[in-house]
């Protein structure tokens, strides 16, 4: 079979700039040499993330590729466990508990593995998460409140991740968190980026905690969790100014 590679082997036209002669590619060519570098990016986030799964050891949870043109980037193990221990934690410490994941699939994974029972519902816009059936909502940030009406006002705990550091981002999770936010005194838990350590304040009233998420994929942002209530002497507690 020919491979993309093959393709720009064979199939690359040289044209010549009008001015001065000088060889360019024809539009096919660049075409398909965007293809085989597509191909070669992907290859190497596959191979990066079956790394981090198999570094991580034969007690990891195995989810699908990052996809990172939908900026997906999954937790690692530690932060992974920590962050599910601390949500059953707050499970045991409340009545008809009920936990909503807003962009987190690595979180969810790692819930249902610890507690196979934890009445948990993830909110993801890659249709690869289907394969947990009613658990599965699709979600889109861009239609923050466009969820089935069963989901409204049922959350007594939220995890979110918003996909982009943004302004906008945050805050259309922001409405999607009130959408879904059980009346009374619901625990908030977010996952982004220290950038936005004041529009998390701003916006939902959070501060961070000590402790600090990484991801298996290693990456340039410093990544905060932040929640609505005071942890103690888990997550490192809050942080002090």
């Amino acid at each position: 079979m020919e491979t993309a590679k093959d393709t720009i082997h064979h199939d690359v036209g040289l044209e010549a700039d009008g001015d001065d002669d000088t060889p360019a590619l024809s539009s096919h060519a660049l075409e398909a040499l965007k293809e085989f570098l597509d191909e070669q990016n992907r290859a190497l986030a596959e191979a990066s993330s079956a790394a981090a799964v198999e570094k991580q050891g034969e007690d990891a949870v195995a989810l699908v590729t990052e996809d990172w043109r939908l900026s997906q980037f999954w937790y690692d193990r530690e932060t992974a466990e920590t962050v599910a221990a601390e949500v059953l934690a707050l499970c045991q410490s409340i009545d008809s508990p009920a936990v909503a994941c807003i962009a987190c699939p690595t979180l969810y994974a790692y819930l249902k593995k610890i507690d196979p029972n934890v009445p948990a519902q993830l909110l993801e816009y890659d249709k690869r998460f289907e394969q947990y059936g009613s658990e599965f909502t699709f979600y889109d940030y861009n239609q923050p409140e466009d969820l089935p009406s069963s989901l409204k006002h049922s959350y007594p705990i939220i995890v979110a991740d918003p996909p982009y550091l943004s302004r906008e981002c945050l805050e259309k999770v922001a409405q999607t968190i009130s959408f879904l936010m059980r009346p009374g005194e619901p625990y908030l838990l977010l996952l982004t980026g220290e950038v936005q350590i004041d529009r998390a304040s701003e916006l939902l009233g959070l501060r961070p905690c000590v402790f600090r998420p990484h991801h298996s994929s290693k990456l340039g942002n410093e990544f905060r969790l932040f929640t609505n209530y005071d942890p103690g002497t888990r997550l490192g507690g809050w942080e002090q100014a």
